[in-house]
């Protein structure tokens, strides 16, 4: 019943954000929703709106094509996903009967209104078009669905509604003092090619295993533990900075698959496992891979650098000091990483997520942070972690694109 609830909370903020023209938003709501339950039709429904909103075509076409194959007999889903077919293949009359089914079995659903003012102002039919629009923004109490269909022929009547709106339009001068709005067309879907179809296919397939960088880099992590403690590895793989300085720069990587006990395995592995789960479905797997080892190598390289230069004096006989590293292990420097790319994500939506979730990642931080300078943990390379985790993530966020703005 958890579950369910869950799902069907992410599902009510997809068309919420959907309705307010919040594409993105919409996405995250709906990426949510596929990993509680990757078997509902109205998730991969919900992704193929909101990419449709994003210009991601590709995409839509993938989920939509999921949606059959979860509803193979037909349903509501089924039909406004081949609507969205048609209505990217330009055809605009197969995906307005469509629509008409979807409401004349639910007359209830904003999105449908939405799609059907849509379809039939791109067949001249404004007056139509304007009572359908009105039916979408009440059924979804006064949600407007800016910029959720692709711009029509500007040379048609069409170009007004959806299109385009004053507040997504940039304005330009033409030199008269006139301004007027421009928007640049977004292209018609045309079939891919067989390598662009590959990888579109590809890239739907990891979509549907939302964790799956993670649970790999957790089973290696698991998998070395046990071969290093079952037979003797004659290379040294834990980071050892006076080896590193004669050249031995592997370990630096090799580090990170290194722990010390059962203990150390246990906390890092759930720490990757609740924080790199969600990291890796808000950023996609290769960014998520590139954050997490490159930010790992650069917090081992800090605690080498710092080793190397002798910024810190060595503790006295029988003490320890959280400023002097002789050496480095465990995978403690990439999750900080990805927890600082968390961050990131929580500074950059703040607005629409509100000041909760970056208040709870502050002390989190600080706590961490904190541990930092008990005995046996390193510092450098939870700091180094975290930094370049910060800044990578910040270069590898997805920008917005063209002319298009998603508040």
């Amino acid at each position: 019943m958890e579950a369910q609830t869950d799902i069907q909370t992410y599902l009510e903020q997809g068309k919420q954000a959907l309705a307010q023209g919040k594409a993105r938003e919409a996405a995250i709501a709906y990426a949510h929703g596929a990993q509680l339950e990757s078997d509902n039709p109205a998730v991969h429904l919900g992704l193929a709106e909101a990419n449709l909103a994003l210009g991601n075509y590709g995409v839509v076409h993938m989920a939509c094509r999921r949606v059959h194959e979860l509803q193979p007999e037909g349903g509501l889903e089924s039909k406004i996903a081949q609507a969205l077919i048609d209505l990217l293949d330009r055809r605009y009359e197969r995906a307005l009967q469509n629509i008409d089914a979807v409401i004349s079995e639910d007359p209830g659903i904003a999105y449908a209104h939405a799609m059907r003012g849509y379809l039939l102002r791109a067949n001249g039919q404004d007056y139509d078009a304007n009572l359908a629009r009105s039916r979408a923004a009440r059924l979804s109490f006064g949600g407007r669905f800016e910029n959720c269909f692709p711009p029509l022929d500007p040379a048609s009547s069409a170009s007004r509604g959806y299109a385009s709106s004053s507040a997504e339009t940039p304005i330009h001068n033409n030199g008269n003092g006139d301004q007027r709005g421009e928007r640049e067309p977004v292209p018609a879907w045309s079939p891919p090619g067989r390598m662009q179809r590959q990888i579109i296919r590809t890239r739907f397939t990891l979509s549907q295993y939302p964790s799956l960088v993670t649970n790999t880099l957790i089973a290696i992590n698991v998998i070395v533990f046990l071969l290093v403690n079952l037979i003797s590895i004659p290379i040294p793989l834990a980071q050892d900075n006076s080896q590193v300085a004669q050249g031995a720069y592997w370990e630096l990587f090799t580090a990170m698959f290194m722990h010390l006990n059962l203990i150390h395995l246990g906390l890092n592995m759930l720490s990757l496992f609740f924080v790199g789960r969600f990291v890796e479905i808000l950023f996609g797997k290769w960014r998520y891979l590139v954050i997490y080892f490159v930010s790992g190598l650069c917090g081992n390289l800090l605690s080498f650098v710092i080793f190397q230069a002798h910024l810190f004096p060595p503790p006295p006989p029988g003490t320890t000091s959280p400023f002097y590293e002789t050496g480095v292990l465990g995978a403690s420097g990439a999750i900080f990483g990805i927890f600082g790319a968390l961050g990131i994500f929580y500074l950059l939506n703040r607005r629409s997520i509100g000041p909760g979730m970056l208040s709870n990642w502050v002390i989190w931080l600080v706590l961490n942070l904190a541990f930092s300078f008990t005995g046996g943990i390193s510092l450098w390379a939870h700091v180094g972690g975290l930094v370049s985790g910060l800044i990578i993530t910040f270069l590898l966020i997805p920008r917005q694109r063209g002319r298009r703005r998603y508040s």
